[in-house]
């Protein structure tokens, strides 16, 4: 790093407003390279979905495709999924195959629709939330924006809960989700968490499972995207199963968990799952039969013809991370070398998932966004990881190294490096000319 490890708040206004006048050159002469590079969105790249094109070989016009049971998967039936998917999801997912439903290719849909069936019908004769004069969710930040617009959507008020090394404030959770009945839910992805990579601890997971919610109807909407998308084979967070947690704890029915192979396979025609108590299977069954008759058995027959079992998913998911691993570890490499002791960025260093949270200064993250975006590179907005898209601390910005090739990620982190020194630099000098005692008032 040419500028040195002395941190920017120790500079004297000189050294910085130099080191300023030399970022503003470097950047001008990246301007001028007509960058179009975009790591906006956590998209699996070409190389990942290559990874699973023999999966359109399984099947064809002269495969049998009669599942386990008998049943003619080309036909009508089976709402909650062919018993051979049901296996290899509950495996996934750590549950049993009767605590599951199978739907489309789409987790978000299905989150989308307990929503939805929650606001209209209400949730085991519990009073509809369209009914009600407030409702209310908690949402762990930063987090998953998609999850959040879902529930702003429905006109639900979202309420911020911060996230920690360990999960979410738990001890804020508490009291929350116990002194306030107008709050139905909580969004949480506890494993490699979306966007700091973070998993939950084992006295997160039972602090979970323990709650004691006003709200009869309140439950968890624990979002279990990144289950098996590890980057090490042997340096890996675990999680608590929640479902067994919640039932040893006496709360059966305060949890609805949900997975998809969308970032196992293709990300478009996958199969989505939720896991939850029998109790609310059957509530969730009452109006899943009238809107379906069953989702697409060929194409769960499809992943189970490939996969074969949880071990042929498990190997597979090590190929991912082959071509993850060397992506993550670059970015941060990148971000040590470039900003590591100048006091001006934070970041995370995920042992799975698909992001790194990267935290500016205070007031910083929309400027850096701004400043790649104009050299061509394109970010995922700033603020897009709280409720609104709106940080209160302009701080955070979400990194999804999966999609580019090495070495357009490679130049998009520099990029990025640049911006985040160059900004704050000029924050800070701004800041101490605004504080400086005017020549006036010195007299």
């Amino acid at each position: 790093m040419s500028e040195g490890r002395k941190p920017y708040s120790e500079m004297s206004n000189e050294e910085l407003e130099a080191l300023e006048r030399k970022l503003k050159a470097e950047y001008k002469k990246i301007q001028g390279l007509g960058l179009e590079l975009n790591m906006s969105r956590g998209k699996p790249c070409v190389e990942q979905l290559d990874l699973s094109m023999g999966m359109m070989d399984v099947l064809s016009s002269d495969s049998d495709l009669r599942c386990e049971d008998g049943t003619d998967c080309r036909n009508y039936g089976v709402l909650t999924g062919i018993p051979e998917a049901l296996e290899l999801m509950g495996d996934m997912m750590e549950v049993p195959y009767d605590h599951l439903i199978i739907y489309g290719n789409s987790s978000l849909n299905v989150m989308y629709d307990q929503i939805s069936r929650s606001y209209s019908h209400g949730v085991m004769g519990n009073t509809p939330w369209c009914k009600l004069d407030k409702v209310k969710f908690l949402c762990v930040v930063p987090g998953y924006d998609r999850h959040f617009r879902i529930t702003e959507y429905f006109g639900i008020e979202n309420v911020c809960v911060p996230m920690l090394e360990t999960g979410p404030d738990m001890d804020m959770v508490e009291e929350l989700v116990s002194s306030d009945e107008s709050i139905k839910g909580i969004w949480c992805v506890p494993k490699y968490s979306n966007p700091t990579g973070n998993s939950y601890s084992d006295e997160t997971v039972r602090r979970f499972a323990r709650l004691k919610p006003a709200a009869k109807d309140f439950r968890i909407y624990w979002d279990n995207a990144y289950t098996i998308h590890h980057l090490y084979d042997h340096d890996q967070d675990h999680l608590i199963e929640i479902l067994a947690e919640c039932k040893r704890a006496g709360n059966p029915d305060l949890v609805y968990k949900f997975a998809s192979t969308s970032k196992v396979c293709f990300p478009g025609s996958g199969i989505a799952a939720m896991a939850t108590s029998l109790n609310n299977l059957e509530d969730v069954k009452q109006q899943l039969k009238v809107q379906t008759i069953g989702h697409d058995k060929v194409n769960q027959l499809r992943h189970v013809r490939f996969f074969k079992d949880i071990h042929g998913m498990v190997e597979h998911m090590r190929k991912h991370a082959d071509i993850l691993r060397p992506k993550f570890e670059m970015v941060e490499k990148i971000c040590e070398e470039e900003l590591g002791g100048l006091g001006i960025a934070k970041w995370t260093n995920p042992k799975g998932g698909y992001f790194i949270s990267f935290d500016t200064m205070d007031g910083c993250a929309k400027e850096v966004v701004r400043k790649c975006a104009k050299a061509g590179v394109v970010l995922t907005p700033a603020g897009a990881t709280y409720p609104g898209g709106v940080d209160p601390h302009d701080a955070n910005i979400r990194i999804a190294p999966s999609f580019p090739p090495l070495n357009d990620l490679k130049t998009a982190t520099e990029l990025l490096c640049l911006a985040t020194k160059y900004v704050a630099c000029t924050k800070i000098l701004e800041q101490r000319r605004a504080e400086a005692p005017s020549p006036v008032a010195a007299q």
